[in-house]
């Protein structure tokens, strides 16, 4: 048979069979999303799931997590220990098994564990899988258990090294840098991040993070202690801090509901977005779900039947909607499920329809016990949800005038638009420059095929300060919204954007490397964060970043993005070179613009991702609302990272 015969042929033996682990090293994102930055986070949060398991069932209230020196990651609980018994049908100790078999645990057995924490319940296997090393230590029956593995291979079999009168599970791993290609290095803030929201969600838990890397002034290593005896009431003053309260109690409840444990809090304060934060098992479901939707139905129709019956309504000329109940509103719901249903995009929106009523009866209770025993709380709702009302009536028609075709300009776009001649909005991509001098320089550089530029006239409004009628009628947003081409609102959510014509697959914000840039960018930021949010889950949004200096020496030039690479630039050269510092994208010329900032080949553009919710909206609460302490503590504390341009 010809070597292009055997190519062609097709046959059982062609069929790979992969085994688990294998499987897993092949293709690592279907198990823990990429392997970039958050899956590499993500392994931490899988073997710190089956502490919380264990918490959750009342087994386990102490979980240390260390970033050791070499960047491997040690989790260790007081749990029971994972079972080291001999495993009937594998013929293999039940550790090895949870260690090396995809899909095998406690978690998956409904006499072990009710509810299980985690998303696809690939646990510490998965983990094992893409590590290059990991050794598992089992403290229990009185005994020390040990195994090691390499790429998810057990290296011996389980064997006792000693005696011990601790119970608990205590797992070391690092990372593949055959997997993880980008960085093996974990970020400390985004794992506290995340054991402060655990933490949170399972109160009474004590959860201590330490970086081995760094020390404090005191010479001790950098961490944190994580602890809440309230739970999510202390989660909404947390995340409400920077935020004026217009009542003082958070209102707050938990209990089981047709066999569900949910858990709710919520307060309301004086300003104008709704911050809704939704999990199920400990999951952050961004996308929402059934559990969400109950919230809002149990809050609209509870808040709806006491405004009629307190007659606080009587004359207001028009019907209130659901969003007017939500104006100001931050709340937490968790739930807790045993056979949960995911859906959406992300695999993070609820689908089952039984939580819907379950979470609706206990915020309906809730509530109207609140409302009944506090009334001038009530009133003090009430009086928000009027003005919410009126304001979204004057929204309606900024709205209206967002989606209508604007007759100064083409076919609907802003006249300042310099839109692409390509109409695959999977190839096409849109700049928002700062200022018109900017964006003559960008419109004379781009590639006309798929660049299109949007300039914006200076600082756009910061929408965490102002009313939602006053963002739509904004000009520059007006013109983002018509230039984007997406539609705004759906029955449920008025801020809802609907990505389906969406012009563009690349927003790329494009500012001046100073100070007066980076606050441009923060607002347009803040903006995509409050009324784009969707845009920014699906991954369309991205910084470019321009070059600080020019150097020069003779015919050689080059271009430094900060003052190290300058130095290392002006080092390579002999010394003595010209530098020229850019204070502003007009400062360059279209061709330095497009060789540096704008050409797919050779630039940097920095895609603006969300990888914590609750996290990213206290920050955005802190840094553009209207309490200064918050601001300032936070400069104070960060200030060694900032760039001054003085």
């Amino acid at each position: 048979m010809s070597e292009e015969a055997k190519k062609n042929q097709y046959s059982a033996d062609s069929i790979q069979a992969l085994e688990g682990m294998e499987h897993v090293r092949m293709r690592p994102s279907m198990y823990i999303g990429d392997v970039g930055v958050r899956g590499l986070h993500h392994l931490v949060y899988e073997v710190v799931d089956n502490s919380i398991d264990e918490a959750m069932g009342g087994y386990c209230d102490a979980i240390d997590v260390i970033i050791n020196e070499n960047n491997s990651i040690t989790v260790r609980d007081n749990g029971r220990g994972i079972p080291v018994g001999m495993h009937q049908k594998e013929g293999v100790s039940a550790l090895e098994v949870v260690m090396t078999k995809i899909g095998a645990g406690g978690k998956f057995d409904k006499d072990s564990y009710k509810v299980s924490g985690g998303l696809h319940g690939v646990g510490v296997s998965c983990v094992n899988a893409l590590s290059s090393h990991l050794k598992a230590t089992v403290f229990r029956e009185g005994k020390i258990w040990e195994q090691e593995y390499v790429r998810g291979k057990a290296q011996y079999p389980v064997k006792s090294v000693g005696e011990s009168k601790e119970n608990g599970t205590l797992v070391t791993f690092t990372p593949d840098d055959v997997i993880f290609t980008q960085t093996q290095e974990y970020n400390y803030e985004t794992l506290a991040n995340r054991m402060r929201e655990l933490a949170y969600l399972n109160k009474g838990i004590t959860i201590t993070l330490t970086d081995r890397r760094n020390k404090d002034d005191k010479g001790e290593f950098v961490g944190e202690t994580f602890h809440s005896e309230e739970g999510l009431k202390e989660f909404i003053r947390f995340l409400d801090e920077t935020r004026d309260p217009l009542i003082q109690s958070v209102i707050a409840m938990e209990g089981e509901k047709n066999g569900i444990p949910v858990e709710v809090a919520m307060i309301y304060n004086t300003g104008y977005s709704e911050n809704l934060h939704s999990y199920v098992n400990n999951i952050n479901t961004h996308e929402g779900g059934t559990h969400l939707s109950g919230f809002r139905r149990g809050l609209t129709s509870t808040l709806k039947k006491y405004a009629d019956n307190s007659g606080l309504l009587d004359k207001l000329k028009f019907e209130i909607a659901g969003d007017d109940f939500r104006e100001g509103l931050t709340a937490i719901v968790s739930v807790k499920v045993a056979e949960p249903q995911f859906e959406g995009q992300t695999k993070t929106k609820l689908g089952n329809r039984e939580v819907t009523s379950a979470v609706s009866q206990a915020v309906s209770e809730m509530l109207s016990d609140y409302l009944e025993e506090h009334p001038d709380d009530a009133k003090q709702i009430v009086e928000k949800v009027k003005l919410a009302a009126q304001a979204r009536h004057a929204a309606a028609k900024a709205r209206e005038m967002v989606q209508r075709k604007n007759p100064m300009s083409v076919g609907g776009l802003p006249g300042k638009l310099s839109d692409c001649s390509e109409q695959d909005p999977t190839k096409c991509e849109v700049f928002l420059v700062e200022g018109d001098s900017a964006g003559g320089t960008a419109k004379q550089g781009r590639d006309r095929n798929f660049q299109a530029i949007l300039p914006l006239r200076g600082k756009i409004l910061n929408v965490e300060k102002a009313m939602q009628h006053k963002v739509f009628e904004n000009e520059e947003i007006k013109n983002i919204y018509t230039a984007l081409g997406v539609t705004i609102g759906t029955e449920e959510d008025s801020k809802a954007l609907n990505l389906e014509k969406l012009r563009y697959h690349k927003v790329v914000i494009m500012c001046d490397a100073d100070v007066d840039g980076s606050h441009i960018e923060t607002l347009i930021l803040t903006f995509f964060f409050r009324y784009m949010r969707e845009l920014i889950e699906g991954g369309h949004v991205y910084i470019a970043t321009p070059p600080l200096y020019l150097v020069k020496k003779g015919a050689k030039k080059r271009y430094a993005w900060n003052d190290e690479e300058r130095d290392a630039i002006v080092e390579s050269m002999g010394g003595a070179a010209g530098i020229q510092r850019y204070k502003g994208l007009g400062e360059m010329n279209a061709e330095q613009l497009w060789d540096t900032t704008m050409n797919p080949e050779f630039r940097t553009l920095r895609q603006v991702t969300i990888d914590n919710a609750t996290e990213s909206d206290r920050i955005f609460s802190m840094l553009m609302g209207d309490e200064v302490p918050p601001r300032r503590e936070f400069i104070e504390k960060n200030a060694v990272y900032a760039n001054i341009d003085v």
